[in-house]
């Protein structure tokens, strides 16, 4: 018989136990059909429910909340209409009926991802200043595969937040916190969906990036020594808005492959989160929903990049209010096209 490793409602684990022992817990209403479980050796919790070998010593009435696992050809028969206007008017009574959970998750996964992000500056800019002399591709390449490494946290830590999005939107219980269970439920899944698409899209862009490094930031780093001496610098803005105006018809044609992908996997995150798929799986479900209505889907992924742009406009501050009904748009957008009612 296999031994488990329990979550329990504190957050910290127990184990292992035995079967025995958890089915005593079961009895004992110490566990339920959501509580967090593993068999030793895997590497993701489940919820006790969803474990054959356990579920049946729940009660009859015991049911796992959220939606069920699934796989790609469930929706495979499946169309859908989207609003896009009901999306975005839901995203705000979103936030506004529930904004202590929705913003204070936000704000969560934007200072866990500034503290990443200056980890990985304190550790990259070392590297970057050896690699200084080196060829130009040497050095796109770096800020390419350096980036991907923000996936380890970005990941996961989205995937909680979208967990309480849709916890929220489906009136079930959650909290806070669980702005990092993705590091429980689908830490494996979520990194991998996370790179994989993160990859894809920035590759896209490289060319771009090989021009503004080639071009624009060798003007941008004698301008930075240059400071204190106004007439040299003042010398080199004919050199540097050519150099940068150079770079914007490869960004208008990168941009297209780009955001093709972008709106083709938008929702790998919360496949993987909420109907527990495997990062594969959340990335051809995605594309093949999406690609029925790719171009409105587009409009949605326009008009909420809008609304979440409108917040920098207000010394960026506003960006922690405008963003989270953006996600929350997104989410129910995500519910029309995946949501258990149309199973």
């Amino acid at each position: 018989m296999a031994n488990y490793i329990i979550v329990g409602g504190d957050n910290k684990e127990y184990g292992p136990v035995s079967e025995a022992e958890v089915r005593q817990w079961i009895a004992e209403g110490r566990l339920n059909a959501e509580s967090r479980v593993r068999a030793e050796g895997e590497l993701e919790f489940r919820p006790l429910g969803q474990l054959p070998e356990l579920a049946g010593a729940l009660p009859a009435s015991a049911t796992t909340t959220g939606a069920p696992p699934a796989q790609a050809a469930d929706f495979a028969e499946r169309d859908y209409e989207l609003d896009i206007g009901d999306c975005v008017t839901r995203g705000w009574g979103l936030l506004k009926d529930h904004f202590g959970i929705i913003f204070g998750s936000f704000v969560i996964l934007i200072l866990v991802q500034m503290a990443c992000g200056g980890v990985l500056g304190m550790v990259s800019v070392p590297l970057k200043s050896v690699l200084r002399s080196a060829p130009d591709v040497v050095n796109v390449l770096f800020d390419y595969a350096s980036g991907s490494v923000f996936s380890l946290v970005v990941g996961p830590l989205s995937g909680g937040l979208l967990l309480v999005y849709l916890k929220t939107i489906r009136g079930e219980p959650t909290g806070i916190g669980e702005v990092f269970a993705g590091f429980q439920r689908a830490f494996l899944q979520l990194f991998l969906g996370s790179l994989v698409v993160s990859l894809v899209v920035r590759g896209c862009l490289l060319p771009f990036m090989y021009v503004i490094h080639a071009r624009v930031a060798p003007l941008l780093e004698q301008m930075q020594h240059l400071q204190n001496d106004p007439t040299a610098l003042q010398g080199l803005l004919p050199q540097f808005i050519p150099a940068l105006a150079s770079g914007l018809p490869v960004l208008c044609i990168c941009l297209v492959p780009a955001t093709f992908f972008s709106v083709s996997w938008m929702f790998t995150l919360p496949l993987i989160i909420d109907r527990q798929m495997t990062f594969d799986e959340a990335m051809k479900t995605s594309w093949r929903m999406v690609m029925k209505h790719w171009w409105m889907l587009l409009g949605l992924t326009i008009v909420t990049g809008l609304i979440s742009s409108l917040g920098f406009l207000a010394c960026c501050i506003g960006f922690l209010f405008t963003a989270p009904i953006a996600v929350g748009a997104t989410l129910y957008a995500y519910e029309t096209i995946f949501g258990v009612q149309k199973n």
